[in-house]
C-alpha cells in the first residue's frame, strides 16, 4: 500500500506555507520533515517546494501533486472514519442537551444503566428549561419536552406522551375559592410556566369540550420544579406535568383542580440535526433511550 505519510508532510507544509510549523503541527523534528520531503521529491523527481527565509511556496509540480492528492487524502480519511465509526460503534463521545427537571429526574438513572452498557462512550449532558438551538450549540442531539411540534428545522422523533395536571395544594382552597370550571379559574391564582416572560395559556380539555385559559402573570417561571415549590407554599394554582406531580397528588399534599378536565400533554421526543442517516453513537443513544423509557414505571421520579 503506498505509504501516505510522506503525502502528508508535504500538504501540511503546502497548507502552512513553513516547515518550522509543519513540524510542530505533525508533532516532528523539523530535521524529520526536511528529510520526508527530500525523499518524496526523490521519488517523484521534482522539485515540489521552494525555500526562502520567510516563507515555502509551491513550485508548478507541487500544486500539481497538492490538486491531486489533497482531495484523495480527505475521501481516504473519511472512508477511514466511516469504516472505524461502523467497527467501533461504541466508542465516542455524545453531547446531548436535556430540560432540568426532567433531566434532574431521569438523567442519573438513564446515564448510569447507559454507561455499565457501553463505558467507551463519553456524555456531556447540558440542562436547561430553554429552548436551546441544536445547531449553535453543537449537540449530538436534544431531548424535548413541548407542546405537539411545529417546528420542522430539524429531525424530531416522538417517544411518547407525557400527562399535565391542574393542582395545587389542599391548604390554598382553604382561603381561596375552589373553581367550578375553567371559566371560573381566577387569573391571578394561575402560575405561569413560561420561556418568553409571558403569561402562560392553558389548553385544557373534558371530553369533546375544549377551553383555553390565559394563565396570571403575577408569576412566571421556566421551571417546573419551582412551580411545583410554589403551589406547595399555597400560593396558587399550576399546570405541571406528572413526573412533578405525582408523589404530591399520591401523599395528598396537592389536589387536582377541576378533576373533569385535562390539560393538553406534552410531547417527549427526541431532537436532531438534519442527519442524513443517524450517526453510530446517536442512534445507539437513541435506542437505549426509548427502551429504558419503556422499563420505566411511569415518570415518578420521587425516589431520586
Amino acid at each position: 500500500m503506498l505509504n501516505l505519510k510522506p503525502i502528508r508532510v508535504f500538504l501540511e507544509i503546502a497548507s502552512l506555507q513553513s516547515f518550522t510549523a509543519a513540524s510542530q503541527s505533525l508533532r516532528m523534528t523539523p530535521a524529520t520533515v526536511t528529510r520526508i520531503i527530500a525523499r518524496l521529491e526523490e521519488d517523484l523527481g521534482q522539485q515540489l517546494l521552494l525555500r526562502t527565509t520567510r516563507r515555502v511556496s509551491l513550485t508548478s509540480a507541487g500544486a500539481l501533486v497538492a490538486a491531486r492528492y489533497r482531495p484523495l487524502i480527505e475521501e481516504f480519511d473519511r472512508i477511514k472514519e466511516e469504516l472505524e465509526r461502523e467497527t467501533h460503534p461504541h466508542r465516542g463521545r455524545l453531547i446531548i442537551s436535556a430540560p432540568l427537571s426532567f433531566g434532574i429526574g431521569l438523567m442519573p438513572r438513564l446515564v448510569n444503566s447507559f454507561q455499565l452498557a457501553y463505558p467507551n462512550i463519553e456524555l456531556v449532558i447540558s440542562m436547561t428549561d430553554r429552548f436551546v438551538d441544536i445547531f449553535e450549540e453543537n449537540c449530538d442531539l436534544a431531548i424535548r419536552l413541548s407542546e405537539p411540534l411545529t417546528d420542522k428545522t430539524g429531525i424530531w422523533r416522538k417517544i411518547c406522551e407525557i400527562p399535565r395536571h391542574v393542582v395545587a395544594s389542599k391548604v390554598f382552597f382553604e382561603t381561596n375559592p375552589r373553581p367550578d370550571s375553567p371559566e371560573n379559574l381566577d387569573r391571578k391564582n394561575c402560575l405561569s410556566y413560561g420561556h418568553n416572560k409571558e403569561a402562560e395559556t392553558w389548553k385544557l380539555r373534558n371530553g369533546a369540550m375544549r377551553r383555553k385559559v390565559t394563565a396570571g402573570s403575577s408569576l412566571i417561571s421556566n421551571n417546573g420544579n419551582f412551580l411545583y415549590s410554589m403551589i406547595m407554599a399555597d400560593t396558587g394554582i399550576a399546570v405541571l406535568p406528572e413526573f412533578i406531580v405525582s408523589q404530591g397528588l399520591k401523599n395528598g399534599s396537592i389536589e387536582h383542580v377541576l378533576p373533569d378536565w385535562t390539560a393538553e400533554p406534552l410531547w417527549l421526543s427526541l431532537y436532531y440535526p438534519p442527519y442524513e442517516a443517524f450517526p453510530p453513537l446517536v442512534a445507539t443513544f437513541t435506542d437505549f433511550f426509548e427502551a429504558f423509557l419503556a422499563d420505566l414505571d411511569g415518570f415518578d421520579f420521587s425516589d431520586v
